[in-house]
């Protein structure tokens, strides 16, 4: 028998303020988000998997240069663009991961790629573009990832020295990573997460979104999980595997797990940002300590929701 299913998405945790947000902007991103919420919603109605339908939903805006994936990727410290992405159905773990690419338009079918046909979990850098190349994946010239906005944001950090997180000005965070999780009508979970990483980052700086029980989750016995936020504290509290982890041994619900682990444990350590989340039973939660995260979730029981602001 078919179950219900559901598929939930994120844009980027962080300050976003309502004052900040023309009714343009706002609007703009709200179509993005809608966009990627019913091509991920479609697949899983037509009957395709949890995997399909995250891979579709992220793909969506990373093609977008409103999100910090993809198109929208910001500079680093060398005016380049290094993209990190990581996909995960939660049907036996199975995962694949990408970091420091660029030039691929979808990073995070490049991450589904390594988890379907090489032997390996994840891949960085020139490795993963030669991947990339023997797997038939056109890459793109600079000019489509160049965004004026993202390139006056790499001039201002490069001015104050600062590694800077995502599109507000430097006193402010904003962290735009994108990511999707969903359960299909088969009781099966996946997670996807793809980022541009850190305006003027150096050193070949790598955050949580490619990295599974991390940034990036998926377990069909608990749930699906994918992150957005200040990448090291993510890394550090191993936060989406710590969500799993309090439903698998502590018998928390889905609400209660991100609950506890963005309001709780996330902030004990310094770290800020949120995280989306989907149990096999459906359940979805959108749990975050910052005063925004564009999000949305959508379900075949109905329910509908697209947000940005606390």
């Amino acid at each position: 028998m078919k179950k219900p299913f559901s598929i939930a998405i994120h844009g980027g945790a962080g300050t976003i303020h309502k004052s900040h947000m023309s009714a343009k902007k706002e609007a703009a991103y709200k179509a993005v988000l809608t966009l990627a919420l019913q091509q991920g919603y479609n697949t899983l109605s037509e009957g395709n998997s949890a995997l399909d339908a995250v891979e579709l939903a992220v793909s969506a805006l990373e093609n977008s240069p409103l999100f910090n994936a993809g198109k929208g990727s910001v500079f680093t410290h060398d005016g380049t663009h290094e993209m990190d992405a990581s996909i995960m159905e939660g049907k036996g773990l199975k995962g694949g991961a990408i970091a420091g690419v660029n030039g691929i338009k979808n990073p995070i079918s490049l991450a589904r790629k390594v988890m379907e046909v090489s032997e390996h979990v994840f891949l960085a850098g020139t490795g993963a573009l030669d991947f990339a190349k023997e797997n038939q994946f056109t890459t793109e010239s600079d000019d489509y990832f160049y965004d004026e906005l993202r390139y006056q944001q790499w001039q201002e950090a490069l001015e104050n020295d600062t590694v800077q997180l995502d599109h507000s000005p430097l006193k402010e965070n904003k962290f735009g990573t994108v990511g999707a999780v969903a359960l299909d009508q088969y009781g099966n979970v996946a997670a996807a997460t793809s980022t541009g990483g850190m305006t003027n980052k150096k050193y070949g700086r790598i955050g949580d979104s490619p990295i599974l029980g991390s940034g990036n989750y998926a377990n069909n016995n608990t749930c699906a999980v994918s992150c957005t936020g200040s990448g090291e504290f993510f890394i550090r509290g191993v936060v989406a595997y710590d969500v799993s982890c309090l439903i698998e041994y502590k018998g928390y619900t889905l609400a209660e797990a991100c609950k506890e682990v963005v309001q709780n444990r996330l902030l004990k350590i310094g770290g800020d940002g949120g995280l989306i989340a989907v149990d096999p039973n459906g359940n979805t939660c959108l749990e975050f300590n910052t005063d925004g995260m564009y999000r949305g979730v959508k379900k075949s029981t109905g329910e509908e929701f697209i947000g940005i602001y606390k």
